[in-house]
């Protein structure tokens, strides 16, 4: 039996220097089919000088990546490019890029002028050995491991560490402090990557107080169990395929959801039962949502998913910033956010109701609000697949 690999939750938070719209940190996350590409760029100063100039590094290095180019191209590329300050000698941007193998979770991590990262295997602090290697006349740290279920690796720019520096509190935030910290989040909260990125960040605030001395930005990726969910939207286009539709979305190993009535009535009559309506949930503009045993959530089609639409907009990929409501446009939303990878078994039968005549003939409402989902999620990097039946 081969081990599936476990998912790899990556997540980034990010203050402010104060006084300043744009931060001086910028992280790129890539994901490919056989690996994640995680980059930290730290600008230098604050403001829009320094966003831009991470922003640019940050840009090169996914750019060559996502292209194949290899990791010691991506370097020796980006220092031979990247400006020095004359006055200080430094570089105008620093960088960590971390390059995680999906099935072997082996990674390595590539440091320039930054603090180390946070290695926390099963939770447990633990120094990286590095090898230190000279590229285009500049030093870089290479440190390698691997992650299995439960381990967590965190990358900081300067001003999570230098948080409190200066004053009252400027033995109480280093790099023992931040992984105990860690420790204590990864031991107590849930599980995922948000819980320990917000508690680093929330207490790098509280030592600088109202006025944020630096950017100051962490990112966490934890390797876990993946959050899987099928939605199933939409009648398929030949009948003959109701009931192989429905025995799939029943045998799915995740969560279970379906959108339109029709959708739900075709797995009712599978199993044998009346969709049931929850009318406490019924609003204005969203219908009230069903309930099938076995499906852990059932709505109406097109409102609802044009309502979870403009709710995944708003609230910019954050479940938390999602209505307290219970309305079936939230509870999908936040079905879609909580999830990691989902896959949307669509059918192309058009409902004649929602036909939009500007569009062609072969294109539904639904088929167009789909793809705007699908896009929202992808840009959340949520894992995002769907099969049209």
């Amino acid at each position: 039996m081969i081990e599936t690999p476990p998912f790899l939750d990556v997540c980034a938070l990010s203050l402010n220097h104060h006084g300043e719209e744009l931060c001086g940190d910028q992280v790129r996350i890539l994901r490919t089919a056989d690996r994640t590409i995680v980059v930290l760029s730290d600008g230098l100063g604050s403001g829009v000088k320094a966003n831009i100039l991470a922003r640019l590094t940050a840009e090169i290095i996914v750019t060559m990546i996502r292209e194949a180019a290899s990791l010691e191209d991506v370097m020796e590329t980006v220092l031979g490019t990247l400006p020095v300050c004359k006055v200080r000698k430094i570089a105008y941007a620093t960088f960590l890029v971390v390059e995680i193998q999906h099935r072997s979770g082996a990674f390595r991590v590539v440091n320039f002028d930054s603090p180390e990262p946070f290695f926390l295997p099963k939770g447990r602090p633990t120094p990286l050995s590095t090898r230190r290697q000279t590229v285009q006349g500049k030093d870089l740290l290479f440190s390698e491991g691997a992650l299995a279920e439960g381990d967590f690796l965190g990358l900081a720019s300067d001003g999570v560490l230098f948080a409190g520096m200066g004053g009252l509190l400027s033995f109480g935030w280093g790099r023992e402090q931040i992984a105990a910290h860690l420790q204590t989040t990864l031991r107590l909260r849930a599980w995922t990557a948000q819980a320990a990125v917000s508690a680093v960040i929330e207490k790098t605030g509280g030592f600088y107080g109202p006025q944020v001395g630096d950017d100051a930005t962490f990112v966490g990726i934890l390797a876990r169990s993946a959050n899987r969910l099928m939605v199933f939207t939409g009648p398929p286009l030949e009948k003959d395929a109701d009931e192989r539709c429905a025995r799939r979305l029943l045998a799915f190993g995740g969560r279970r959801a379906i959108c339109g009535g029709t959708t739900a009535r075709i797995v009712g009559d599978h199993t044998g039962e009346v969709v049931g309506t929850d009318i406490a949930t019924v609003r204005e503009d969203v219908p009230p949502i069903g309930l099938l045993s076995d499906v852990d959530l059932v709505t109406e089609g097109i409102l609802t998913l044009a309502g979870a639409l403009k709710l995944l907009h708003e609230c910019g990929g954050s479940p938390q910033r999602l209505p307290e409501d219970r309305n079936g446009a939230v509870l999908l939303a936040r079905e879609l956010l909580r999830a990691d990878s989902i896959f949307f078994l669509a059918g192309s039968r058009v409902n004649p109701y929602y036909q939009n005549p500007l569009l062609p003939k072969s294109v539904s409402i639904r088929r167009s609000v789909l793809d705007q989902i699908i896009e929202a999620l992808r840009g959340f990097h949520k894992e995002v697949a769907v099969e049209w039946c």
